[in-house]
């Protein structure tokens, strides 16, 4: 583990300005020459329970860049746990480096070691470029894991139920744009078809919708296409596309001053995380602009839910996704809550999940 002043592109006082910014409780740097590990874990919010959220590998540009980003993640667990009413605190972790050259046993292990360090305050699970397998090498080093393979008493894979949240916060949303719920012959444009993306596909697939697909990765794009009969769209193609429904299934930020005048969709329904580049002014822009917006933290969260009930005990397919469909029916609640009090729809979603927690760090 090294010090923050080891850190050659950070400032102390730029750190804990961030983690001060969104009430962060703790930043960890992990570090092993050995094995060329450079990963970040951010613990956000611990009231409602250790703080849970999957470990992201990713070549990011700087040091900088996925600091910001992790930052961001943990905050979003710590909602996403709370209106989901999971007892459950949110953390994010960050591998940084090129998935295809740095991923190994040794490495992942390493990661293990540093999040038993913790001794609990933080839980990991998969999230992109992470598998249930890769959770069976840093579980030999911490059982502050979860997600790990049905084939050994885990909950398996938490993408199938993530899509599946999101398919019904989208259907959810349709209802309320269109008064019904039916996405036959709707346009979707589903932006990264990794393997959340790929299972939101077959939803949409077979409730007969007109399909467009994006992905930086050809051969995934191609396979995408021909597997659901979509049409490929380019990477910056996708914000101009007339469509009914824009779903972001990537990384986040792609709601932004960029983009959103370019946005020809009735309603943004999507897998990832931070999809508002800035959760106010975008959120706001979205509304004036009269686009429904699913909050990200609460239709996505199927994952969450999914590791979540196996981290807690008692898990079974059949309990995760009948708690993920829930999703439909809260999302139904922060769109009319929205518009009753003339507030944003991530606004709405924010306001339920921060009493929820404030109720319970009240209790004595």
């Amino acid at each position: 583990m090294i010090e923050v002043n080891d850190l050659k592109k950070a400032k102390e006082v730029e750190i804990f300005g961030e983690l001060a910014k969104h009430d962060h409780e703790q930043l960890i740097f992990c570090h092993d020459s050995q094995t060329g590990l450079k990963a970040i874990i951010s613990i956000h919010n611990t009231v409602l329970g250790p703080a849970l959220g999957g470990t992201r590998m990713w070549n990011y540009t700087s040091d900088a860049e996925a600091l910001h980003d992790v930052l961001r993640l943990a905050r979003g667990m710590t909602y996403k746990a709370a209106i989901s009413g999971l007892n459950l605190g949110g953390g994010k972790a960050v591998i940084i480096g090129d998935v295809d050259k740095i991923k190994n046993e040794a490495l992942l292990r390493r990661f293990g070691k540093f999040v038993e360090s913790l001794n609990g305050k933080y839980v990991t699970a998969e999230d992109m470029n992470m598998t249930p397998s890769d959770m069976e090498y840093i579980a030999m080093e911490t059982k502050h894991v979860t997600g790990l393979s049905e084939s050994i008493g885990g909950g398996g894979d938490p993408s199938p139920v993530t899509a599946y949240g999101v398919y019904v916060g989208m259907k959810a949303s349709a209802k309320k744009a269109y008064g019904n719920d039916s996405l036959e012959g709707k346009r979707i444009s589903v932006q990264g078809v990794g393997s959340v993306g790929m299972h939101l596909l077959e939803y949409l697939s077979k409730e007969k919708a007109k399909l467009f697909v994006s992905d930086y990765n050809e051969g995934r794009l191609h396979s995408a296409a021909k597997k659901y009969k979509a049409h490929p769209i380019g990477l910056d193609e996708i914000y101009n596309l007339e469509v009914d429904i824009y779903s972001p299934c990537a990384m986040g930020a792609t709601i932004n001053d960029n983009t959103i005048d370019r946005m020809r969709c009735k309603i943004i329904a999507g897998a990832a995380n931070n999809q508002l580049d800035d959760e106010v002014l975008h959120g706001k822009m979205l509304a004036s602009r009269g686009i429904i917006y699913a909050p990200d933290f609460l239709i996505n969260a199927g994952g969450l839910i999914n590791v979540g009930i196996d981290y807690l005990g008692g898990w079974s397919k059949e309990r995760a996704y009948r708690k993920t469909e829930k999703i439909y029916q809260t999302t139904i609640d922060i769109l009319n809550l929205a518009e009753k009090e003339g507030i944003h729809t991530h606004d709405a979603a924010m306001k339920l999940a921060k009493k929820r927690i404030s109720d319970i760090a009240g209790l004595k």
